[in-house]
């Protein structure tokens, strides 16, 4: 695996994680998720910028939101029981698309 993937892929694993922690904090009343939502974007955010040292910024970016967007549709579907109706599958089977077709086949996705 890259450097650059690996960055991404952490970056996107702390951002799901972020983001999961904001639906468990009820509005930032409890303690250990509201401290999740900060760690899990901090390390996010730290994690993308050593991204950036390997993978252009819109590639970057697109990635990390493109997949946080699909894990965090999963994850309340799996454990918040979040439903996800055929529209929104569809739509996140574009998003994930969208990325492969960017990854294979542009010629912007690597320095």
């Amino acid at each position: 695996m890259s450097p650059a993937l690996g960055f991404l892929v952490l970056t996107v694993l702390f951002e799901t994680f972020g983001t999961a922690c904001i639906q468990a904090s009820h509005q930032f009343t409890r303690l250990w998720p509201s401290l999740g939502v900060v760690v899990g974007y901090g390390l996010s955010f730290w994690f993308l910028s050593l991204a950036l040292r390997h993978v252009p910024l819109g590639v970057a970016y697109a990635t990390w939101s493109g997949f946080g967007i699909v894990n965090i549709a999963l994850v309340g579907y799996f454990v918040f029981g979040q439903r996800l109706d055929l529209p929104a599958i569809c739509g996140l089977a574009l998003v994930c698309s969208g990325i492969a077709v960017m990854h294979l086949f542009s010629t912007t996705s690597s320095h």
